[in-house]
């Protein structure tokens, strides 16, 4: 067995082995590891002398460690196990074994995980010297380390393992495993806690005469152990002077000595030891007992992090172990502060501790490498969040905390700031500068956190900031770093948050706030300042962003508008494609939020932006072929036309002021739509014929045309406040606007691209049309909903045409009676299309919901004779079936639910006046009373006996509301015809006596409470 265990392992794992042997190896291999007795093989196999090849090894070790783990071995089995392994580890690295006899790391990692789990298994009853045997075979204090450095560095692999099984923090464990893993903490510091210290310090104590490795090994390992033994084991002044010693080392010139490995391991054990849970004042002596002060600023003075600060040798993995320790000393700090239980006399020593401790923070927040600086955020968070906590409680911050906020502020300005090195805008530099604006982010939440513990200073601060750099810029802007700059607009544009939290900059004409006052201020000196001619591409953009977010600034000071308008033209044709682009969306929100103030400024930037409102339809090419400056890499042809877009609504928002006269907008609009006309004619035919290229062009010129017509009006049909609709001289020409995008919708029908571009145009243009666009919905209709349309398109369509119905109302009626039987036969034929995946299941559910929405549109603004008019009497029958369906698919309850609903509106629209007592039903069509009573009834029990159907799920229960509310609608319309007619139709189902009657009575009160009865009613009969 054992040599076919062996010979199998060798051939699964042999690269050259015949791939049938392989195969036969693999299944073999599989049937050991369900055999429950073939751990017995492989551990032989493990152990056996001379030894087997080493994947043999670890296979059969692991086949081992998974029988030890799984708990698939009897008390007498895991002792076997033990035993041998004991035994040859004691072979493999007893005294006097050559150091080469030890095991490869591959091995001694599996090793170690196997006597883990026997530890597990058995430390508490049978093998309570665990410790006692790896430590005695590591050697007595003399010997440990140094005459027997293989067994040592496995008796601390052992124990680092032995923490990560049973108490790391991070691993989720189930209760079972909690309340073992606590018992066995709980036996080691009982048992064997404090020999394991001593050997920790007879390790640390002759550090320099032994291997590093193991000196590495043992400070991991006391960092792992620290946080749930008796800190005093740690915490004394022997281990201390080990640590401080190694901690200490300072001048170390290689990065790759290993000195630097268990330094920084040192650091990192006084980092966990701080992090150790204990009571406040404890830990305050503690922090003083450890001396962390000094050697946190001997570490921060020595060469690595001083010296070289500013060069390449800068020791950055030093710079943020250090800093991992101060973050934690000031959180403890800060905790103990933040504790209301704690003697005058430690708060005393935290506040001393802080007042040390605040330059080192301060000293690694602003550390260039932002890793470094992030790490230490949360440290001035928590501090932070104290200080505005005793502003709430005491009203103020003392003198000493106060005086600590200026600096803080200081540094987190500067870190906002652009690092020398960065080269804005390079396609290389696109995740540095993600991490950045991220960093950034995050450095605004402090200086917010800084704003609630004092506006004032921060107000100050920022307008200081500010006003330095716009005063620079007029007197040495040759000295000028655009960092700086940028540093400047950043903190402007974040300031309005402050500023503007009472609901805008201004109120009545007057600043809302102090912050205010200063934001008006700033802006003020920005516009009057040169900043726009600053050549660097963030600068401008900045400059864009504010003048956009703060426009309320320029609707009382009118005057500044030509200033800031003349830089905005001249940004829109930037030779930078980002600033450009960028720039096109920000000058239509400049102008759309200004709109009413701009005055008469249609001609000059029309003129002066002619030729930015050619459209040149480029095909998108493979990026691997695309030989574009790294800048445009960035922009795809299809981003940069949608951003080109709002430059045509920007163009009619400045056309349509009211300054500007009628006549004027339509000379405006002419030059700008006859071009467009002549070069959609230019390229229809051969977009007809096949080219693509064109093809896109008119697909553009069509998307064009409808954000122009956006940009002239705001006008929503129906609405009846905001702005007026557009005059009809206007209207007049984007009417014929629309007739050349249908001109190119029903030659190009075929296309998707154009119908959803049309689509697109259609229902921008619904504000500029006014009435004038009923007199070409028929052609929208034919050409948006055409054979070739998809579902998606078909729901999206349906949802414009509620619109459209909502917009014009009664106007409609003529104009719908003649196109609703074409457009329900498309949507009927759309839903009867057999679906082929997911996302036709999912288009198929949104045409469902579009098309019984539109219905209730058309029946809730009083069109509803449409449906049943002459010209469209033979769909309605079709429709009725469709509701019927959807109604008892327990597959989409939302479309279920909405079904119920179009009858129960149906139901109000033509059952007549409500029925009191015994009057006879008055429906508004002839016979509607029976037609109610035998079509629409029997739908509200059709889902119940659906398959599938659940009546607890909480969509089930909505349409169960509304199959109840349908009910009650029907009584209300018929009276007694219907009680007669339901009472029969419940005896038939079954119910009789006071049930019946509870039903009846339950169904003629109240809605709300027959809808909770009639659910509860269902669940019931169902449960």
């Amino acid at each position: 067995m054992d040599a076919q265990v062996e010979s199998a392992i060798e051939i699964a794992f042999n690269p050259g082995a015949d791939q049938n042997l392989k195969a036969q190896a693999y299944i073999f291999l599989n049937q050991i590891r369900e055999d429950a007795g073939a751990w017995q093989v492989c551990l032989a196999l493990f152990t056996r002398i001379p030894t087997a090849a080493e994947v043999v090894r670890h296979v059969c070790l692991e086949i081992v460690n998974n029988a030890v783990q799984t708990q698939r071995l009897d008390q007498q089995s895991l002792e076997y196990v033990k035993n041998n392994l004991m035994s040859y580890v004691q072979q493999r690295y007893g005294v006097g074994n050559a150091p080469d006899s030890a095991d490869t790391a591959y091995i001694q990692n599996k090793l170690t995980q196997t006597i883990t789990y026997l530890f597990v298994a058995l430390y508490a009853s049978s093998w309570t010297s665990f410790f006692d045997d790896f430590r005695i075979l590591a050697g007595d204090a003399d010997a440990i380390g140094t005459g027997t450095p293989a067994s040592t560095s496995l008796y601390l692999r052992i124990l680092a393992s032995i923490h990560d099984e049973i108490a790391d923090l991070l691993i989720p464990r189930s209760p079972e495993e909690a309340k073992r893993n606590n018992e066995l903490k709980d036996l080691i510091r009982a048992r064997d806690a404090s020999k394991i210290a001593v050997s920790w310090q007879a390790i640390l104590a002759k550090w320099r005469q032994i291997d590093l490795g193991i000196v590495d090994l043992c400070l991991k390992a006391i960092s792992r152990w620290v946080g749930w033994i008796d800190i005093s084991l740690v915490v004394n002044q022997n281990m201390l002077n080990s640590l401080l010693e190694i901690a200490g080392q300072q001048d170390i010139e290689d990065l790759h000595d290993k000195k630097i490995q268990i330094r920084d391991a040192a650091i990192d054990t006084f980092t966990e030891t701080v992090g150790k849970k204990m009571p406040p004042s404890d830990k305050i002596e503690m922090i003083y007992f450890l001396n962390l002060s000094n050697v946190v600023g001997q570490l921060l003075a020595s060469r690595p992090l001083d010296e070289y600060r500013t060069t390449a040798n800068y020791d950055t993995d030093l710079a943020e172990t250090v800093a991992k320790l101060v973050n934690n000393v000031v959180f403890d700090v800060v905790k103990a502060l933040d504790s209301a239980s704690i003697s005058q006399q430690t708060r005393s020593r935290a506040n001393e501790l802080l007042q040390i401790f605040m330059p080192y923070l301060l000293r690694l927040f602003s550390d260039e490498y932002d890793e470094i600086c992030s790490t230490v955020i949360p440290a001035l968070t928590d501090l932070l969040t104290l200080f505005r906590k005793i502003v709430k409680n005491d009203g103020g911050l003392a003198s000493n905390y106060y005086d600590m906020l200026q600096p803080i502020l200081n540094a987190i300005i500067v870190k906002m700031k652009y690092d020398e090195t960065a080269s804005w805008g390079d396609q290389d530099e696109g995740t540095d500068e993600a991490e950045f604006q991220d960093l950034r982010k995050r450095l605004h939440v402090l200086q917010q956190a800084v704003a609630a513990v004092s506006e004032t200073l921060y107000m100050d601060t920022l307008s200081r900031v500010v006003a330095t750099t716009f005063t620079k810029l007029n007197t040495a802007r040759d000295t000028l770093n655009w960092r700086d700059v940028d540093l400047a607009l950043h903190e402007m544009y974040l300031f309005g948050e402050l500023a503007t939290k009472n609901g805008g900059l201004y109120q009545k004409s007057t600043p809302s706030s102090t912050a205010s006052s200063h934001l008006i201020e700033m802006m003020a000196k920005m516009v009057e300042s040169d900043l726009a001619s600053h050549s660097h591409p963030a600068v401008q953009l900045q400059y864009m962003e504010i003048c956009v977010r703060y426009f309320q600034f320029f609707e009382q000071h009118q005057q500044r508008i030509p200033r800031v308008l003349e830089n905005f033209v001249r940004f829109v044709r930037s030779d930078h494609v980002k600033v450009r682009t960028r720039s096109w969306y920000l000058f239509y929100k400049f102008v759309r939020q200004l709109r009413e103030k701009l005055g008469d400024v249609a001609q000059t930037v029309i003129q002066a932006l002619g030729d930015l409102l050619v459209i040149r339809a480029e095909l998108p090419e493979d990026s691997a072929d695309d030989d574009m400056s790294s800048d445009e890499n960035d922009q795809s042809t299809n981003a940069i036309f949608n951003s080109q877009l709002y430059l045509f609504e920007a163009i009619g928002c400045v056309a349509s002021t009211k300054t500007v006269t009628i006549e004027n907008q339509v000379v405006y609009a002419r030059a700008i739509l006859i071009p467009l006309y002549t070069d959609m004619r230019a390229h229809l035919e051969m977009a007809k014929n096949g080219d693509e290229r064109a093809r896109l062009q008119v697909h553009h010129i069509i998307m064009a045309l409808g954000t122009l017509a956006k940009g002239f009006s705001d006008w929503q049909p129906g609405s009846t406040s905001g702005p007026a609709p557009p005059p009809s001289q206007l209207s007049a020409e984007f009417v014929d606007a629309a007739d050349v995008i249908l001109v190119a919708l029903e030659s190009l029908n075929q296309s998707i691209d154009i119908r959803t571009a049309a689509r697109f145009a259609f229902s921008r243009m619904l504000g500029v049309f006014g009435f004038r666009m009923l007199e070409q919905l028929p052609r929208w209709i034919a050409g948006l909903l055409s054979q070739s349309s998809t579902k998606d398109e078909m729901a999206t369509f349906l949802r414009l045409l509620d619109q459209v119905v909502f917009g014009f109302k009664t106007e409609i009626s003529e104009i719908l009676d003649q196109l609703l039987t074409p457009l329900l036969q498309r949507v009927f034929a759309g839903l009867a299309e057999p679906t082929t995946g997911t996302d036709d299941e999912i288009q198929l559910a949104e045409l469902k919901l579009q098309y019984l929405n539109f219905i209730l549109v058309i029946l809730n603004h009083d069109l509803a004779s449409v449906l049943v008019s002459s010209t469209n009497q033979q769909s309605f029958e079709p429709l009725l079936e469709t509701l019927s369906h959807f109604s008892r698919d327990p597959g989409d309850y939302s479309a279920a639910r909405l079904a119920l609903a179009v009858l129960t509106r149906m139901t109000v629209v033509w059952g007549g006046p409500d029925v009191k007592g015994a009057e006879q039903p008055q429906p508004a069509i002839p016979g509607f009373t029976m037609f109610l009573i035998e079509r629409f009834s029997p739908l509200t029990w059709a889902m119940l006996s659906a398959p599938g159907f659940e009546p607890k799920d909480a969509q089930a229960r909505n349409v169960l509301g509304e199959a109840a509310t349908l009910q009650w609608t029907i009584l209300k319309k018929t009276g007694m015809q219907y009680q007669d007619h339901l009472r029969a139709e419940l005896a038939g189902m079954g119910l009789q006596g006071g049930v019946l009657e509870e039903y009846l009575t339950r169904l003629g009160g109240n809605m709300r409470e027959f809808k909770k009865f009639f659910t509860a009613f269902v669940q019931q009969g169902q449960s």
